[in-house]
């Protein structure tokens, strides 16, 4: 494909609507990276665990979110992978402790101007698929192409159940259910970057449609505007 511009897709939507996924097919479809800006906020909080900050110290949380150096490197097999201050952080930011307090972090101002920074300098001169909460309204406000991905809160239950279950944790169904309705509240109620469709946003609801359908929609709407 020949493009003039870099290739820019947004996709946000809640907890468990299926960003991540179709975000990766998309990208692979089109080659471009793929950044899921969940894990730098994830980042931010395992770190903010291991050093004992308090999480109501919005001082502190924002001064060590500036503080962390993040960049998307692609490795030998192709894989788009996150690395903090150093190290290859993917794999290691699915912790229940991290999704506990992952939304209490995101919510920081200090912490969100730091992110959304890093974010735009990853971005820049890149054909890049980046999901998020805030990343069509924010942080790529310019963006060609804007998705927002929802799904009924039953059905995102049962894909985050299934998503803990391969990789080895059991969580009880009405914990998975209490824990995304909290997150909602604090995603959807924050005061800087609330989570909510941009203007130009496409939204689909990918209850009851297949993974393919969704990506080919996407992909096929990025090669008409491209």
């Amino acid at each position: 494909m020949k493009q003039s511009m870099p290739i820019i897709i947004t996709i946000d939507g809640p907890v468990a609507a299926g960003k991540t996924v179709v975000g990766k097919m998309v990208a692979t479809s089109l080659g471009c990276m793929f950044l899921d800006t969940g894990g730098m906020y994830r980042a931010v909080t395992r770190r903010a665990l291991e050093l004992n900050i308090d999480l109501k110290d919005v001082g502190e949380l924002s001064a060590l979110a500036s503080s962390m150096s993040m960049q998307l490197e692609t490795d030998e097999d192709g894989i788009d992978r996150l690395w903090v201050d150093g190290k290859d952080f993917t794999d290691e930011l699915r912790s229940a402790e991290v999704e506990r307090n992952v939304s209490i972090v995101a919510k920081v101002p200090g912490v969100r101007l730091a992110m959304v920074e890093k974010q735009r300098a990853i971005s820049r001169d890149k054909h890049i698929v980046m999901v998020g909460r805030d990343i069509g309204t924010v942080v790529l406000k310019d963006a060609p192409i804007k998705i927002y991905l929802t799904a009924s809160v039953q059905e995102r239950a049962r894909r985050r159940s299934l998503e803990m279950q391969s990789l080895g944790r059991e969580l009880d169904s009405y914990q998975v259910r209490e824990d995304l309705d909290r997150r909602d509240m604090i995603d959807s109620r924050r005061e800087d970057s609330p989570l909510r469709p941009a203007e130009d946003a496409i939204t689909i609801n990918t209850d009851g449609i297949e993974i393919e359908d969704i990506v080919g929609r996407i992909v096929a709407i990025a090669r008409r505007i491209q």
